[in-house]
């Protein structure tokens, strides 16, 4: 990894890449002639200049929109609300909540049918001791 300042080159660090090994970045960087040297710090200074641009553009960007939710009169309550709204109704829109859902709806009901079928049974036991 290259770093430069307005001055030039800081400083070379050879950092390796996931699933690349330190010996190999070394010896790579060695075989490179002078000139791709060159071009390849002047790409490193040019996507470096990119980035820091595009991290410009992106706060500007979050600010305007700060501002938009600020004159909306939104909210970070409102926002949290919306965002859990918006997910519950992701969720209840699958097709495993709705089997999940059918199937406990049925489960409840036969559970209140035995239930009820218990207590006529019990109710008419009290009946018959009477």
């Amino acid at each position: 990894l290259m770093l430069y300042s307005s001055q030039g080159l800081l400083r070379s660090d050879s950092i390796p890449e996931v699933g690349e090994d330190a010996a190999a970045t070394v010896s790579m960087a060695e075989t490179l002639s002078e000139e791709e040297r060159d071009e390849l710090r002047k790409e490193l200074a040019k996507v470096e200049e990119e980035i820091q641009t595009l991290s410009q553009v992106l706060a500007a960007k979050e600010r305007h929109l700060a501002e938009i939710k600020r004159k909306l009169g939104i909210n970070s309550l409102q926002e949290l609300k919306q965002n859990i709204t918006k997910s519950w109704q992701d969720v209840t829109s699958t097709t495993a909540y709705k089997r999940t859902s059918e199937t406990l709806s049925q489960a409840g009901q036969k559970a209140s049918a035995a239930f009820s079928s218990v207590g006529s049974v019990i109710t008419k036991k009290f009946e018959d001791v009477r």
